[in-house]
């Protein structure tokens, strides 16, 4: 299998600790440059508020079959968490379009819970009649979490 990065994230955040776990709990602005052979395929996208941005997570360390998540204090097994350490670090996250200039390339969001310079590997639209889902249940999180909305290093690259 072969990735090739489309573009990178450029946010506010640099390391993990700090950075919130969700882009709904984040604030500020972002943006996703979309590298120069890749840029063409932004057309129509300026009509959609919501994209789902598809990462790989490059600062994550290796990953471990078992996690404290951030949102609880007990030992979970990974694929039940969005813990960014996993077997192939991909991360997604749901963020808010503001603007799309197919000519530079560069797509202006809300918030963001990703790492400066994270490389991109895709970019789709957010369509609510495929990825809402009200009423579904979350396994453990239904439960209640810590509410944390940030980050710590627990997951970072040493």
């Amino acid at each position: 299998m072969i990735l090739i990065p489309i573009g990178r994230v450029r946010s506010r955040w640099r390391e993990q600790k700090g950075t919130p776990i969700q882009p709904s709990v984040s604030r500020g602005r972002a943006r996703v440059e979309i590298d120069p052979p890749y840029r063409e395929a932004l057309a129509d996208l300026d009509g959609f508020d919501r994209i789902w941005v598809v990462a790989w997570l490059d600062r994550a360390k290796g990953f471990e079959t078992k996690v404290v998540p951030y949102l609880d204090t007990e030992l979970r097994g990974l694929f039940s968490t969005r813990a960014p350490a996993r077997p192939n670090p991909i991360g997604i996250s749901c963020v808010v379009v503001s603007s799309v200039d197919p000519h530079s390339g560069i797509i202006q969001t809300g918030p963001t819970d990703l790492l400066d310079g994270t490389p991109v590997i895709d970019v789709k639209p957010y369509v609510p009649w495929f990825d809402a889902f009200p009423g579904t249940r979350t396994g453990w999180l239904d439960e209640g979490g810590e509410g944390r909305e940030s980050a710590d290093d627990r997951f970072e690259a040493p």
